[in-house]
């Protein structure tokens, strides 16, 4: 069952969030500027944000074999449409169409770790799930950049499309529904989580993670193309082997909460990790110095590092009546900022250069330190 919510997930990424991959085809095809190209690359947030919530309370609802098989195969279709439009905006409409579709499968895996595992097996289970994303990039970095070259952006959606429509495919032929009820459902269902500061303090650190994570993913390959004078496949590479990185460090991440109990202390570790991180890029791209081409690399993989214990720890707050609308309401968060975070984040660079760019995820970083709410964790008792 976890195969198949990684799968579904893994699929719809490279449609959702891959194409700033191929930021430089995008601004060639449509004969843009940085901005407007950072819009249309995050187009899919639109409608991302405007669905996640109510997947989440289908879900509770109906489970995950209907929104992952319904939500992937409908983007799968929009993906396709994308491919034979022109029009800039028709583009942008049909990805946002196709990021509320596919976002059923942000919040489908999810409950799949809180249905299936017990909790001293989450964390593991769900930085397995987290791969989910970081394999779709991995996937989308070795290729969606040589599908570019070959057949340009029509070949790229198509590529999208296809991946996608296998994915939704086996989520609707072969998920199931836990083999057991789930306890205290119905009482959980009565009582809202969000009577619990942590929860929304959970919300608000990873909003502030996410900027950092948008512009070095958005901007990454683009940097390394038009400041390093890299080739655009050798860069979709670099960040196709940091994304494999990533997902082993999401699932060592779980790993380590499960065997401490602990979601927010490793967490906090990991936010400190990649303040040296952030640091160290923006005084490399600053500087125009070899040191920003490994720190981006190496913040490509840290700052997704700790998506999967933040969004455990929602979950695991909301309790399983509210699980579905609550890691709805988690991504739309994320995707909010997101959304907000590209095209600003791309005028600052396009005004003053890369560095600043990645000087304003740092910040970010920095807000966060005061927010994450792990001084009420209890360690695990052995």
């Amino acid at each position: 069952m976890l195969a198949l919510g990684v799968t579904a997930h893994a699929g719809v990424t490279l449609g959702l969030f891959g194409l700033p991959l191929v930021m430089p085809e995008i601004l060639r095809h449509f004969n843009v500027l940085l901005p407007v190209g950072a819009l249309i690359v995050n187009a899919p947030a639109i409608g991302i944000l405007a669905a996640l919530v109510a997947w989440g309370a289908l879900a509770d609802r109906h489970g995950e074999r209907l929104i992952l098989g319904l939500g992937v195969g409908t983007a799968a279709l929009l993906f396709a449409a994308a491919a034979f439009v022109e029009q800039t905006w028709a583009v942008m409409a049909l990805l946002a169409a196709a990021g509320a579709a596919g976002s059923a499968a942000m919040v489908g895996g999810g409950r799949i770790v809180l249905g299936w595992f017990a909790p001293p097996e989450r964390g593991i289970a769900m930085g397995l799930r987290q791969v989910s994303f970081t394999l779709g990039m991995a996937v989308a970095a070795f290729a969606l950049p040589p599908m570019a070259r070959a057949y340009g952006l029509p070949g790229v959606f198509l590529l999208c499309s296809g991946v996608s429509l296998l994915a939704a495919g086996l989520a609707a032929l072969f998920l199931r529904e836990p083999p057991h009820a789930i306890s205290g459902e119905s009482r959980e269902r009565a009582r809202s989580p969000y009577r619990q500061a942590a929860l929304w303090r959970v919300h608000a650190t990873s909003a502030l993670h996410v900027v950092p994570q948008v512009v070095v993913s958005t901007y990454g390959v683009d940097c390394l193309v038009s400041s390093y004078g890299w080739d655009d496949v050798a860069a979709g590479r670099l960040f196709g082997v940091a994304a494999i990185a990533g997902a082993a460090v999401r699932v060592a991440a779980g790993r380590w909460s499960d065997r401490t109990g602990l979601r927010m202390r490793p967490l906090l570790l990991l936010t400190l990790w990649n303040l040296v991180v952030l640091a160290l890029l923006v005084a490399g791209a600053y500087t125009g110095s070899a040191l920003g081409v490994a720190a981006l690399a190496l913040a490509s993989v840290m700052t997704v590092a700790g998506n999967g214990l933040a969004y455990l720890a929602a979950g695991e707050l909301a309790g399983p009546g509210w699980a579905g609308k609550v890691l709805g309401t988690h991504n739309t968060v994320q995707n909010t900022v997101s959304l907000a975070a590209g095209p600003l984040a791309g005028t600052l660079i396009l005004g003053t250069g890369y560095w600043a760019g990645f000087a304003a995820g740092l910040a970010c970083v920095v807000l966060s330190l005061p927010v994450i709410p792990f001084r009420g964790e209890q360690p695990k008792r052995s």
